[in-house]
């Protein structure tokens, strides 16, 4: 006898803090529950036979309503109630997750010669996204990147870029980012405000960030998936220098398209494989 529930996600996680409201058909209250850890509801109070409606709510999810019939046993099963984000927008459960950088890319492209794209990528960073578990836009994202680790795929090219006309490695080793706030964007998407660090100045700089879903691994574990973008201006972060050749083009473009590709692991740390 009861009421049995089980609370989802799209993607299948569970919502622990969801609130199960039973009504009857004139509208009035007859059982609140609240859904466990797992996301489930398991209420022992009998309901008379009838028709009902069961009202699933929880912050920062749309409701969802559905009816149900109870039978003579007094037993209400509402099945599995899947809540969508409030705007449509989805992400992870909430919780610390851990980026995995042997399974992402942190890449960057700029112009060469005014005719064609040098593509550069750093090969050492590490990464936290905190999902706040009622609020989603207090959600946190923190990365550190080893300037030196560029990597463009000539060594020349790359110990000019380490040097102090541009990243200045020996005096900025590290290239951070802070996030500050999060806002949906449409379905799937956000922007990250945050603040980046790079050669001894701090921006403001956004992110495009598209949510691409979750998954198990082969490891045990469970993975997230992120695509982020956004364009960086050299002057910016004080790398003002520049080669130009005889017909006034630029030998290095002054705008650098950053993409990132993050697989995140759940959890603190990475597990160990």
């Amino acid at each position: 006898m009861g009421l049995t529930a089980r609370i989802r996600t799209r993607d299948g996680w569970a919502v622990s803090h969801a609130v199960v409201t039973v009504a009857d058909m004139r509208g009035a209250q007859v059982l609140r529950a609240e859904a466990d850890a797992e996301g489930a509801v398991r209420d022992t109070t009998p309901l008379e036979a009838g028709a009902y409606t069961v009202i699933v709510t929880a912050v920062g999810y749309a409701p969802a309503a559905s009816s149900v019939i109870v039978t003579a046993s007094g037993r209400a099963e509402a099945g599995t109630v899947t809540l969508a984000r409030q705007g449509g927008t989805e992400l992870p459960p909430p919780g610390p997750w851990t980026v995995d950088p042997v399974h992402s890319s942190v890449a960057a492209v700029a112009q060469h010669l005014g005719i064609s794209s040098v593509h550069g990528r750093f090969t050492e960073f590490s990464g936290s996204i905190e999902i706040a578990p009622d609020d989603v836009t207090k959600s946190r994202v923190e990365a550190v990147i080893r300037a030196a680790s560029v990597d463009t795929g000539n060594g020349m090219r790359d110990g000019h870029l380490k040097s102090p006309d541009f990243l200045d490695v020996e005096r900025f080793p590290e290239i951070t980012y802070r996030s500050t706030g999060l806002t949906a964007a449409g379905s799937d998407r956000w922007t990250v405000h945050g603040e980046l660090g790079m050669h001894g100045v701090v921006r403001p700089v956004d992110l495009d960030l598209a949510y691409l879903g979750t998954g198990p691994d082969p490891w045990g574990g469970t993975r997230a998936a992120f695509r982020a973008t956004t364009e960086l201006h050299r002057e910016d972060f004080a790398m003002n220098y520049n080669q130009v050749l005889q017909a006034g083009i630029a030998a290095i473009g002054t705008t650098l398209k950053v993409e990132l590709d993050i697989q995140a692991v759940q959890g603190e740390s990475l597990p160990a494989v």
